[in-house]
């Protein structure tokens, strides 16, 4: 009898493959399971086994795994259940989802090794210089790797000449797995049991002689520590107590009088934080949080809604503490990384180390332990803060997902597939974690929305009924929302009030909060130091080779940078197209606010706070505690700003440009431009003081500007939303845009076409394009893209089914298989 598994590889695949193995195997795999599995000629890849049957496959000859990998499953049912969900709706192949849930630690390629063959005799004269070289170091050492050879040869093209080898057949190839994890282990020291006898240990004191002076010195001080922690000594610790060198050590443990051992620790531990402080909540804050609780009972997702600086974050550690107290695991996703840093120190200092983090600047190894703790239900993880990859980590136990700032753009995954919203996907993964109770504890896995500014959809949602809606209306000790002025840019340059671009109203206000020994924020939408360098007599504008846009200046580097695809040059000392030396900088960006700033203000600490400043993985750290301590008199930034950070001395924001953000071509232009502005407003006056906004803008009576002005989100809301409804939007209508890229214009010109009117032949609904994007050409690709609009009463799976039958029919087409088409489902 035959038995098979079911597997998933993690390559942009849309199917499962069915790998062959013998009943012992059988007996022993289990789901979730990782599998190593030969695939295509001779690669080696990490699988994971989602399945155990007895069915043969009949396009193909089942294949042998290679080996098992793991003892325990490290996947889990709710897991495997959730990812075929987004791979579905999101639609994307299943291998895209795997490869982008397992932490890459996880996920073991294949190395080839390279080894002689023993019994082929070998003619050296024959051997081209490259060729012996590689036959040399094979008599040297049994294998070499690709990396190797490059190394020894000094080219990267080194195939060639192992080609040449295999076809003499003097060497052979094998794929072999390597582990890419590695625990973290910590060097202990302890005492050798012949001395723990007192007689022996007088013994061994009376036997240091006075050269032995630093040796007898470390036992004492070992002695003295073993006496305060009572807890094993790392040799670490006990050098920097006792300030010596590890050698003394050495020569010690070479004695047989310590012995080392090792230990496996975590590489993040946030134990020593802890401080227990109860937590006492305002009456307003008191009544959301009972609110919550009430709407959970009859409503698995509910929305906050408070206004900036309401204290939202106190009541969501007060509903944490109630799902711990029950022994569930709770999820909380941020949008940004940078506010990882201030909201860690916070719960840390209530919860001590049963908070783990989970996001791309942490290393690799330290992801795989997160995911191993989560998996184990382990009490370090019973809290996990991440960004919108800690959704796929594997929790069986969850009880509560808390989506903060849920409008923000940045919970919509864009590249590389699955592009999914962590929003959307947290809600259906909560779902999964239903359960029914009957005495009265909070129900299963409920989602907790949180935002002074919902996106459309979430309050259209809330207000329908669909989801709870708890409304928090005032600040934290009842502190009064920042006053708010506008500054009339036209007005102000023709009546010379200008420095810069800076009105002399915001020069005031910033020199006034200095005065109060108060920090400032500045608000500008763009990095670098100006967006645009053209010739004065040409007109000339340096353009990406790449990509169809200008390309920034950054002074920093004195360079020009694509903020595309990364090409980069020198500034230009003359024009390129007619030599001219007359080159002026138009627009402006984070760098030049910095730059005015210090001249204008040469004895303040001034700082910038974007892409470009934040690069390293503790630079977000470094930047926030450097401005909640005080240290920084002006944070300069792009909308990471915007996302919830907490500073208590902040008493003035500054918006540059207002409207630079109203005016993108995209249906959401307005609701984002009034999310940021507001959210960037809420980060002044969060104490006792009342703070002060200033915003700069050459439309003053723009309706955006005018609602974010009088705080007036139900206003905004209602003129939107009015217009999704005319013009066929979201929530209204689910859109999908498929995305298709190519070198060569005429063939993507064409190709997109065909796609276009079979869509628009097989959908009865709106299908829009192709269109040529704002920016149409990315790396020497050029881009079109179709949109199709989907009603809200039409088929969503039906639709999404037809859209691919085409998808898979264009593919076919000989002279279309080379144009690249993405998929993004609900892409706002």
């Amino acid at each position: 009898m035959n038995y098979y598994i079911e597997v998933i590889i993690p390559l942009s695949l849309p199917k499962t493959f069915t790998y062959k193995v013998s009943e012992a195997e059988f007996q022993y795999i289990q789901r979730g399971m990782r599998i190593a599995v030969p695939f295509g000629k001779n690669k080696i890849y990490t699988a994971l086994a989602i399945d155990l049957h007895q069915n043969a496959p009949t396009l193909y000859e089942a294949r042998e795994i290679h080996q098992i990998l793991d003892e325990q499953p490290i996947v889990n049912e709710f897991q495997i259940n959730h990812w075929f969900w987004i791979a579905s709706y999101y639609m994307c192949a299943i291998g895209d989802v795997y490869r982008g849930a397992l932490p890459s630690a996880l996920l073991l390629e294949s190395e080839t090794i390279i080894s002689q063959q023993k019994e082929t005799v070998v003619n050296e004269s024959e051997l081209s210089d490259d060729e012996f070289l590689i036959y040399e170091a094979l008599q040297h050492q049994s294998s070499l790797k690709v990396q190797n050879i490059m190394d020894i040869l000094n080219k990267k093209s080194v195939l060639p000449v192992i080609q040449k080898l295999l076809h003499k057949n003097i060497i052979s190839l094998e794929e072999e797995i390597q582990e890419v994890y590695k625990p973290k282990l910590i060097r202990y020291i302890r005492l050798h049991s012949q001395y723990q006898t007192e007689a022996n240990l007088i013994a061994l004191l009376d036997s240091f002689n006075k050269n032995a002076g630093k040796q007898k010195e470390l036992v004492l001080q070992y002695f003295q520590l073993q006496a305060q922690e009572r807890k094993p000594i790392s040799v670490k610790q006990l050098t920097e107590s006792a300030n010596t060198s590890v050698a003394v050590i050495k020569a010690l443990v070479d004695k047989g009088i310590f012995e080392t051992y090792y230990i496996q620790e975590d590489r993040v531990n946030f134990a020593q934080n802890q401080q227990e402080n109860k937590l006492t909540l305002s009456k307003a804050q008191q009544n959301a949080h009972d609110g919550i609780v009430k709407t959970f009972t009859g409503k698995d997702v509910c929305l906050l809604q408070g206004v900036t600086s309401s204290g939202k974050t106190e009541i969501y550690t007060k509903l944490i503490e109630d799902y711990i107290a029950q022994g569930k695991q709770v999820l909380y996703l941020l949008p940004e990384i940078a506010l990882t840093t201030q909201l860690v120190s916070r719960l840390t200092k209530h919860f001590g180390n049963k908070v783990a983090v989970f996001h791309s600047k942490y290393s690799n190894n330290e992801r795989v332990e997160v995911w191993q703790n989560v998996l184990q239900q382990s009490e370090k993880a019973q809290i996990v803060i991440g960004a919108r990859s800690a959704l796929f980590l594997p929790f069986a136990n969850l009880g509560l997902i808390i989506v903060d700032e849920e409008h923000e753009p940045t919970f919509k995954q864009q590249d590389p597939a699955p592009r999914y919203h962590a929003r959307d996907a947290a809600i259906v993964l909560a779902n999964a974690h239903q359960s029914t109770r009957a005495n009265g504890e909070l129900g299963g896995a409920k989602v907790l929305l949180g935002s002074a500014t919902p996106s459309i959809e979430t309050y259209y949602n809330a207000t329908s009924g669909k989801f709870g809606l708890v409304v928090l209306k005032e600040r934290f000790g009842k502190v009064q929302m920042p006053e708010i002025e506008l500054v009339d840019l036209k007005d102000s340059y023709f009546r010379k009030r200008m420095k810069g671009h800076f009105s002399l109203t915001l020069i005031e206000q910033i020199t006034e909060a200095f005065s109060n020994n108060e920090q400032v924020i500045l608000f500008q939408n763009r990095r670098g130091f100006s967006p645009v360098l053209e010739c004065l007599t040409c007109g000339h504008v340096p353009q990406c080779p790449q990509c169809d846009v200008s390309l920034t200046y950054h002074k920093y580097k004195n360079q020009l940078r694509c903020h595309y695809c990364g090409y980069n040059m020198a500034k230009p000392t003359n024009c390129h197209s007619c030599s001219s030396v007359d080159l002026e900088t138009k627009g402006f960006g984070t760098e030049q606010i910095e730059l005015e700033l210090a001249s204008l203000f040469p004895n303040k600490n001034i700082k910038r706070m974007d892409q470009d400043t934040t690069r390293g993985k503790y630079s977000f750290e470094k930047i926030i505690d450097g401005f909640k301590n005080r240290e920084i008199d002006v944070l300069v930034g792009t909308q990471m700003l915007a996302k919830g950070l907490d500073f208590d001395n902040v008493s003035l924001v500054g918006i540059m440009n207002a409207d630079n953000m109203l005016y993108h071509p995209d249906f959401r232009a307005f609701e984002r431009s009034y999310q940021m502005m507001t959210q960037v407003a809420g980060r002044s006056g969060r104490s006792e003081k009342r703070g002060k906004v200033v915003i700069q803008t050459y439309n003053p009576l723009h309706n955006i500007i005018q609602q974010v002005t009088h705080n007036d989100y139900e206003g905004m809301y209602k003129e939107q939303l009015y217009e999704r409804k005319i013009y066929y939007y979201p929530p209204f209508y689910r859109l999908i845009r498929l995305t298709l890229k190519h070198r060569d214009f005429e063939k993507l010109k064409e190709g997109s076409m065909w796609l276009y009117q079979v869509l628009k032949q097989n959908l009865s609904i709106p299908v829009l394009g192709p269109e040529e994007p704002a920016v149409s050409r990315i790396r020497n690709e050029y881009i079109r893209t179709i949109m199709v609009k989907i009603p809200s009463d039409a088929s969503l799976q039906g639709t999404k089914k037809t859209i691919q039958k085409v998808l898979n029919s264009f593919e076919v087409v000989a002279q279309y298989r080379t144009i690249k088409v993405t998929v993004n489902v609900d892409f706002y």
